[in-house]
């Protein structure tokens, strides 16, 4: 009354285990399986594995050694093809480090010319001193000639690779739409331009940005590092700010523009810009970042907030300076004419000074 199934099910309980049941510790992310299984002492030999008992439909109990016999033969194993070609998949835990760091550091050890089966005595570098500056993690390593190794084909590093490729022809579509928009807005190819410089300005408060929180706020579990990275979302954050802060930049173009053509001198527009138009800014700037703070605290679109966070601080306080220089050297040259000083009638018409006033 033992089935083949019985046998098969009992066998594999005593090698691969079954899960029992799950453990949530306080401080882990994820539940830990419990698996039920033999010591390895006793599953290391075909005469411990036959000492095993099966019960069968009736409920009675027999040894493995009185249903069958072993047999120890060889067995192919399974040969997977990739384009016609027949392809071996190594896995390998990166343990707190990302997929890029690790790509760096296998390309960087690679020793195309020693051959296969070449070893290196040199012992590996520690982690602390591996940086996409100094690549390599000390461990070189060749293959036969004949095998390719492909690093991107397949896994995390392939989607990483194409997510950030189709993010980046996204961002420059973007960049071009916003460019026609406002060039059939200001009517001028020059201005656009002027006021797009504030979106390279977002780079520099979000690259150096991640990198201050990691320093500043990095955590570890189990005892590796868990840091926030710039990921597909923070690149998402990049794309939106591209709107946000050239909307900041229009403010003050727009503000200058149309204050020279009140009859305002150059330089005096600009200054004005600066002074007059700074509350709205940093409101609405501020409104942006305080609202992109909750969502901080989501595991997978923190990358998203943060970018958002980091690029509007840094690019709201470069366009109050950056913005108003540029379009000062574009048009300080044009050889503006000064607008005429109303004159008062009288003896002492040179002695009293002119007032000029702008409202809005």
């Amino acid at each position: 009354g033992i089935s083949v199934d019985a046998i098969a099910r009992t066998i594999r309980l005593a090698l691969s285990g079954q899960t029992a049941g799950w453990l949530r510790a306080p401080h882990e992310r994820n539940p830990l399986a419990v698996e039920l299984r033999l010591p390895l002492a006793a599953r290391s030999s075909p005469d411990d594995l036959a000492g095993l008992w099966v019960r069968g439909e009736t409920g009675r109990f027999a040894p493995l050694s009185e249903l069958g016999r072993w047999e120890t033969k060889r067995v192919d194993q399974t040969i997977y093809h990739k384009n016609l070609e027949r392809v071996v998949y190594v896995f390998g835990e990166t343990l707190g480090r990302t997929p890029a760091e690790c790509i760096l550091d296998i390309q960087f050890d690679r020793r195309p010319d020693q051959g296969a089966g070449w070893v290196s005595d040199q012992p590996p570098r520690a982690l602390a001193e591996r940086t996409f500056i100094h690549n390599g993690g000390g461990i070189p390593w060749a293959t036969a000639p004949g095998i390719q190794v492909s690093l991107s084909g397949e896994g995390e590093w392939k989607i990483t690779l194409d997510v950030f490729r189709d993010l980046g022809l996204a961002f420059a579509a973007a960049l071009v739409m916003i460019y026609v928009i406002l060039v059939m807005q200001t009517g001028s190819f020059l201005i656009p331009t002027v006021v797009m410089l504030a979106i390279p300005l977002t780079v520099l408060g979000v690259m150096p940005g991640f990198w201050l929180l990691n320093a500043l706020t990095g955590i570890s579990v189990g005892g590796r590092p868990d840091p926030v990275l710039f990921t597909a979302t923070a690149m998402i954050g990049m794309i939106a700010l591209a709107g946000i802060v050239t909307r900041d930049a229009i403010i003050l173009v727009d503000f200058i523009s149309q204050s020279v053509a009140r009859g305002r001198p150059l330089f005096d527009a600009i200054m004005e810009s600066r002074v007059v138009r700074m509350r709205p800014i940093l409101l609405t700037a501020g409104a942006a970042m305080l609202s992109s703070i909750p969502i901080t605290l989501d595991p997978i679109f923190s990358g998203l907030a943060w970018s958002l966070i980091f690029g509007l601080f840094a690019s709201t306080l470069f366009t109050l300076f950056v913005i108003p220089v540029t379009y000062w050297l574009f048009h300080a040259g044009s050889n503006q004419p000064e607008p005429e000083q109303p004159r008062l009638a009288g003896p002492n018409a040179s002695a009293q000074p002119s007032i000029q006033g702008v409202t809005e």
